[in-house]
This record gives C-alpha cells, structure tokens and sequence, in this order.
C-alpha cells in the first residue's frame, strides 16, 4: 500500500509529519492491505493564520481494487487529531464497502457456463 501525503501552503510538509502520519494510517487500514493500492492524504489549514476552533482538515482516499475510490474528510483542532479522525472514518467506510462486496458475490445467481450441468446434479 502505498502511502502519499500532501499539505496545503499553510502547513509545514516536513519529512517528521508525513512518517507520523503514514505510520498512522498504516495502523488504521494495514488489515486491508491486500485490498487497497495506494492511500493520498491531504491536509489543510482552512484557517490559516486565523486560528480557529477546528479548522484543521484531513482529506484521506483509499484507491481499492476493482472498486471506486473512497474519500473522507474530517475536521479537528489540531492536524493529529483531523488524520485520526479521518482515518477512523475511512477504516469504517472501507470494511462497510468491502462488506457490501462479499454480501454481493456471496448472493450472486449467475447460471452455470454453456456446457457445464447445475452443481446439483454432480
């Protein structure tokens, strides 16, 4: 799973604050590793110099394959807490949209291919 993350203008993008927060997000979705390709992370200051009370944002989209991306977004005081957020909201929209999935294939009826009988008459 490859790991991106990108800040806005008013936020330092140091080499320290995206180890923290891949390390983060590595623990939130590692279990879904097989399933996801690629995760971007994208903070932001809405605020800017301004201050605020929660105008810290985290904008998280996981690339699943065979699926479409899945996005989220959260707010906080402070940018640990906005990627926390966030990634526990993505951790519950992933296993919700992979849930959804193994409901779909297990529920599938599709007919047997051309030339092959039912199972049941095996």
């Amino acid at each position: 799973m490859k790991i991106q993350v990108h800040t806005d203008h008013n936020i330092e993008g140091h080499q320290a604050l995206a180890e923290r927060i891949a390390i983060v997000v590595e623990n939130a979705l590692g279990h879904f590793g097989d399933h996801i390709t690629r995760v971007e992370v994208h903070l932001s200051d809405e605020n800017s110099h301004k201050g605020g009370k929660e105008d810290k944002r985290c904008v998280i989209e996981a690339r699943l394959e065979r699926h479409q991306p899945i996005a989220v977004s959260h707010f906080a005081h402070t940018i640990d807490q906005a990627v926390d957020g966030a990634a526990d909201k993505l951790t519950r929209a992933i296993d919700h949209a992979l849930g959804k999935m193994h409901d779909q294939q297990i529920r599938r009826t599709d007919p047997p291919p051309p030339g092959k009988p039912p199972a049941d008459d095996l």
